[in-house]
């Protein structure tokens, strides 16, 4: 029953990235009708990257960049990776004694499943849908980008965590004998709907960071859900710990990317700058590579 209940949710999980994708481009092409009695529209800039080919590739170069970051750490990020590293382990140590501890009464497992519900992609996907199209109908440029990059994280998230999922094999709390052990063909590590959760939340709370009070909810709300996982049991600690830093860390990497010179992101972060150095003082010259 587990098995097939677990084959069951990853088929579920799969059609719903895939509907994802495939919405993309009627989606776009419904944005670029023009919609009557809305003057305000017209007024918004288009950003060159708003359409199914420019956000699938979005996506594309966001996996490269995603699992090839571990190769690009610096002396600025190492510690964070070195926290991150050293919390989990700790935590995978200790998941099981963990769990244990929870009362596990049936007002807790209900109220638990009910808030982690705001966390799933079903949840997810139309809160980004309607920043989109909110700053789309009202003229808010900025409105419109949170929702686009909100959209492109959560299609990364599940990309991650499908792959992560299918090749540690962990099981969940109430899988087997309850201990958490890798590579049986489980889909518990890392939590996807806290990684989603936080994604989402990263991104709004990069764009709106002057905002402490949206900041404060983006992440409180992130928080409420990754911690129903784990009551609810339907996550160890760990993983719901490595899902909110997965998401957090692809949230960021979406919306930091830089898109207001007109140029798509994929040009942006493959563009070198080249310019000449001269310098008569020392009678020595060369060129800077950025």
């Amino acid at each position: 029953m587990t098995n097939k209940s677990t084959s069951s949710s990853s088929r579920v999980r799969w059609w719903l990235l895939a509907l994802a994708v495939l919405s993309i481009p009627e989606a776009f092409a419904k944005q670029k009708r023009k919609l009557p009695d809305r003057a305000p529209y017209s007024d918004v800039p288009k950003r060159p990257e708003d359409s199914a080919k420019g956000f699938v590739k979005d996506v594309l170069l966001d996996q490269k960049q995603i699992w090839t970051s571990p190769f690009r750490i610096r002396r600025q990020n190492a510690k964070w990776w070195v926290i991150f590293g050293a919390t989990t382990g700790v935590l995978l140590a200790t998941d099981r004694r963990g769990a244990q501890q929870l009362p596990n009464t049936n007002d807790q497992l209900r109220v638990s499943r009910h808030v982690s519900h705001l966390g799933a992609v079903y949840s997810l996907a139309p809160i980004a849908g309607g920043l989109y199209w909110g700053g789309v109908l009202s003229g808010q440029p900025k409105l419109r980008e949170t929702g686009f990059l909100g959209a492109e994280a959560l299609v990364d998230c599940l990309i991650v965590s499908e792959v992560l999922k299918t090749s540690t094999g962990r099981q969940r709390p109430q899988q087997g004998d309850e201990g958490g052990h890798f590579f049986h063909g489980g889909d518990g590590f890392p939590s996807g709907h806290t990684i989603e959760s936080f994604a989402l939340a990263s991104v709004i709370a990069h764009q709106y960071r002057e905002k402490k009070a949206v900041v404060l909810l983006a992440y409180g709300l992130a928080a409420a859900i990754g911690a129903s996982r784990f009551t609810g049991r339907e996550h160890f600690a760990s993983d719901v710990v490595a899902g909110g830093a997965m998401g957090w860390f692809i949230g960021r990497c979406v919306s930091g990317k830089q898109r207001g010179d007109g140029r798509s992101p994929a040009k942006t972060w493959s563009m070198t700058d080249v310019a000449p150095q001269i310098r008569p003082a020392d009678h020595s010259y060369g060129l800077l590579l950025a």
